[in-house]
C-alpha cells in the first residue's frame, strides 16, 4: 500500500482532510496532512519541510498530493527526497525559478473568479497577510471558489477555521532549479470554481506531461465526494 503525504492549499490546514483520510485508512493506506507554516517569510522551501518532516521514517511509495496552493511544494517535496508519484489536486503547478504572481501573469486565466489574481498580486506587492479581515476569505467567497457544492453545515465548518495566508509564496521564486524526474497525475474538478479546469488541462498535459483525471464537482473533493477522491488516489497508487 501506499503513503499518502497530502499537502493542503491556502488559508486551509490539515484538518481539510478529515473525510479524505478514513477512506484512504479503509484503503490499507498510510497518510500524512500537516499544517503548513503561513507566517511570513514562510514559503515553499518551508512548506516542503513540514510535510517531509511528517512523513514517517521508512515510509515507501511515497505519493504527494498537493491541493490548490499546496501544489507549489509538490515538486520540491520531490526534489528532497525520493517520491513515487506527485499528484496535483486542483492545484498550482509552478515554474522553476519563477514567483507565481509572474506565472499569473503569463497565464491569467490560471483561475476561474474574475479578478483574483490582481487582487492577490497586489497584496503580495504589498507584504500583506491574505485572511486578515480581506474580502477575498470572506464566506461569499469561500462559498462560491472553495465549497459551492457542499451542504451549507460542512462549508461554514470550513471556513470557519480559515486561517490567515502570508504572501512570501506567491511573490518568491519557486524554490527548485529544474522539475524534478518523478511521474505526475492531474486531477481536475470539471465545476472548479477556483482553478479554471480549462487551464488545468492545458497545463496539465503541456507543463507537467502528466496523466489527467477529470472528476465531478468543485474545487474541494475532500469534503464533496470523498469516497471518489480515495478511490481515485488508490487507482493512482495501483499504478
Amino acid at each position: 500500500m501506499a503513503f499518502f503525504a497530502l499537502i493542503h492549499g491556502g488559508a486551509h490546514g490539515g484538518w481539510c482532510w478529515e473525510r479524505l483520510t478514513p477512506e484512504l485508512e479503509r484503503l490499507g493506506h498510510g497518510w500524512s496532512a500537516p499544517d503548513l507554516p503561513f507566517d511570513d517569510p514562510a514559503g515553499a522551501s518551508e512548506w516542503a519541510d513540514a510535510v517531509i518532516a511528517s512523513i514517517p521514517p521508512g515510509a515507501t511509495d511515497v505519493i504527494v498530493v498537493g491541493h490548490s496552493l499546496g501544489g507549489l511544494a509538490v515538486p520540491v517535496v520531490a526534489s528532497r527526497m525520493a517520491v513515487h508519484r506527485m499528484v496535483f489536486l486542483g492545484a498550482m503547478v509552478p515554474i522553476p525559478g519563477v514567483p507565481l504572481v509572474e506565472v499569473w501573469a503569463q497565464e491569467p486565466d490560471v483561475l476561474a473568479v474574475a479578478g483574483v489574481t490582481e487582487a492577490v498580486s497586489g497584496e503580495a506587492a504589498g507584504g500583506a497577510a491574505l485572511g486578515e479581515g480581506d474580502a477575498v476569505l470572506s464566506w461569499e467567497f469561500a462559498r462560491g471558489a472553495f465549497y459551492q457544492d457542499l451542504p451549507e453545515d460542512v462549508a461554514r465548518s470550513a471556513w470557519q477555521r480559515l486561517r490567515p495566508q502570508g504572501m512570501a509564496v506567491f511573490a518568491e521564486p519557486c524554490p527548485i532549479d529544474a522539475w524534478p524526474a518523478v511521474p505526475a497525475t492531474y486531477i481536475l474538478m470539471t465545476e472548479d470554481q477556483s482553478v479554471n479546469p480549462a487551464w488545468s488541462r492545458r497545463i496539465a498535459r503541456g507543463r507537467l506531461n502528466a496523466d489527467v483525471i477529470e472528476l465531478p464537482g468543485g474545487h474541494s473533493p475532500f469534503y464533496g465526494r470523498p469516497e471518489e477522491l480515495a478511490a481515485t488516489l488508490d487507482r493512482i497508487a495501483a499504478g
